[in-house]
């Protein structure tokens, strides 16, 4: 059975939210998607998540496999002091709100079907 395309999840109306890991708003047009702190195939569930802007989920997934996050990165306050997000963040942070670009796969990091 194919799986349906990504897409982001629009914000709640009548809300602002603001992203838990770069601390920025989430505009009602600007990408976000709900990360779950321990992904779903660790044992996560619907409870634990958090909404984010895209770039920021994507940047998580780009540099930590779901074992890293399962173990070690299971809380926005440990993904924020790792060093490769911290650095990440302090340039995010210099964008406007709606700021989206592809993000690319770390380097040596094989990807996830292999």
């Amino acid at each position: 059975m194919p799986r349906s395309p990504r897409r982001s999840e629009p914000a709640p109306a009548g809300e602002s939210p603001v992203c838990p890991l770069c601390d920025r708003p989430i505009p009602p047009e600007a990408r976000s998607s709900r990360h779950h702190l321990v992904p779903r195939l660790k044992g996560g569930t619907h409870r634990g998540t958090a909404r984010l802007h895209q770039i920021c989920h994507s940047a998580i997934h780009a540099r930590f496999t779901e074992a890293e996050l399962a173990r070690r990165l299971s809380d926005i306050e440990s993904l924020k002091a790792e060093p490769e997000i911290a650095r990440f963040l302090g340039w995010v942070r210099t964008r406007p709100d709606d700021f989206h670009a592809p993000t690319r796969r770390a380097r040596g990091r094989t990807p996830k079907w292999r």
